[in-house]
This record gives C-alpha cells, sequence and structure tokens, in this order.
C-alpha cells in the first residue's frame, strides 16, 4: 500500500483544558466518537500508515463504502482525522495533535 506522508503534515497538540468540566466534556466528545468498533479499527489502521486513501479503508473493513464514508465523517467531525483532497479522492490520516490530546484527557482521569 503506498502511503504520502505529505498529505496531512503534522498538527499541533491542543493545550489541556483547564477547566475540569471543559476537561469533562472534550473528553466524552472524543469517546463519543470512537464509540463504535468501526472507527476504532479506522483509527488503529491509519495509525499503521502514514496516510490512506478511502478506498484503501473500505478494502481494509468489512462494510460498504457508505458506511465507511459515515464513520470518517465522524471522526473527521470530533477532531480525530484529518482528510485532505487529492484529485477526485480524500486523503485520510490521524490527526496526531488530538491523539495526544486525548491520550493525556484519559490518564488525566486518575
Amino acid at each position: 500500500m503506498k502511503s504520502t506522508p505529505q498529505c496531512c503534515p503534522p498538527s499541533e497538540t491542543a493545550a489541556l483544558p483547564r477547566d475540569e468540566a471543559a476537561a469533562n466534556e472534550l473528553l466524552a466528545r472524543l469517546a463519543k466518537a470512537l464509540g463504535h468498533p468501526a472507527r476504532v479499527a479506522i483509527i488503529r489502521l491509519l495509525l499503521r500508515r502514514d496516510a490512506c486513501m478511502c478506498g484503501e479503508i473500505v478494502d481494509e473493513l468489512p462494510l460498504a463504502q457508505s458506511t465507511v464514508s459515515q464513520h470518517l465523517k465522524q471522526l473527521k467531525e470530533a477532531g480525530l482525522i484529518r482528510g485532505e483532497v487529492d484529485g477526485p479522492r480524500v486523503c485520510y490520516c490521524v490527526d496526531e495533535g488530538s491523539i495526544a490530546l486525548l491520550r493525556a484527557l484519559v490518564e488525566g482521569l486518575r
């Protein structure tokens, strides 16, 4: 599978909310986006690669193109992935800054 790291340049990690209520809200929003096994599978797939085209994601999952597109949309709206237009396709990648923020929020549960 061909990867195209230039598709999604590195992103900055957003600052952790200082207010506990705001941190709870953000963590709940990100967790909701990961609340389906297919979306978790998409994140895992994208983390294993530098970038991935939508068609390649569909080839990896036992789901219809339209279903994968809906999951990608929800992950993108939550900010966990980014998508860049590459001709007739959209190249998706994990937003590393959002993943780092998610990790920090989960670690902050202690």
